[in-house]
């Protein structure tokens, strides 16, 4: 039901009290706040691993600053606007994300655990990644580690395009932006919510 959901409607979040969720359709209601203290949580602990293995989806930070499922044939309109390197990403990133980015530019893909961090770093990796993520600047996965631990795959979108095989069909920043806008215009006038984007 959430994969069709998010067939339909090509973007579907984690969790969120208007807008649809993997959360909200597993559970059969709404959930505000984490879902981990649902009664349903292992339930949608489970329905997102099957998500984060299924080829037609990408996790982002997109809506609303929160985890957004995108179906992959909006993956050229992410391409566009995660690759601008516009104004909005980059203004405001603190050096420890700026030098966490050209990293990743660099080397294509890094893993948490295994990146080298100057200790003299004013910020954990972890919070210069979540800055990146927050300006749609680099796709991060999270998986487990040989040790079971869990660390993030930070990646380049054209590091991304390559590991998944997707083929970039080119669209400009300016058409992926107004289509991502009138789509989440939509979902807020129909489900009443009050989702934004991260440029606007």
């Amino acid at each position: 039901m959430a994969l069709q959901t998010l067939r339909g409607l090509g973007l579907l979040l984690e969790t969120d009290a208007r807008l649809p969720s993997v959360a909200s359709l597993i559970a059969g209601e709404p959930v505000s706040g984490s879902w981990w203290s649902h009664a349903f949580a292992q339930k949608i602990f489970t329905a997102l691993g099957q998500f984060a293995d299924h080829r037609d989806v990408m996790f982002t930070k997109l809506i609303s600053g929160k985890v957004t499922l995108v179906h992959r044939r909006l993956s050229p309109e992410i391409l566009a606007i995660g690759t601008a390197r516009a104004p909005w990403q980059m203004k405001g990133l603190s050096k420890s994300a700026r030098n966490l980015l050209e990293m990743i530019d660099e080397q294509g893909s890094l893993r948490t655990d295994q990146l080298a961090w100057p200790e003299s770093a004013t910020a954990k990796p972890g919070e210069a990644a979540r800055e990146l993520e927050a300006k749609l600047l680099i796709h991060a996965g999270q998986f487990h580690t040989e040790t079971g631990a869990h660390a993030k795959l930070l990646e380049s979108w054209e590091a991304w395009a390559k590991r998944v095989g997707f083929k970039v069909k080119r669209i400009s920043t300016d058409e992926a932006k107004k289509k991502m806008g009138e789509r989440v215009r939509k979902l807020n006038e129909q489900f009443e919510a009050k989702a934004r984007l991260p440029w606007v």
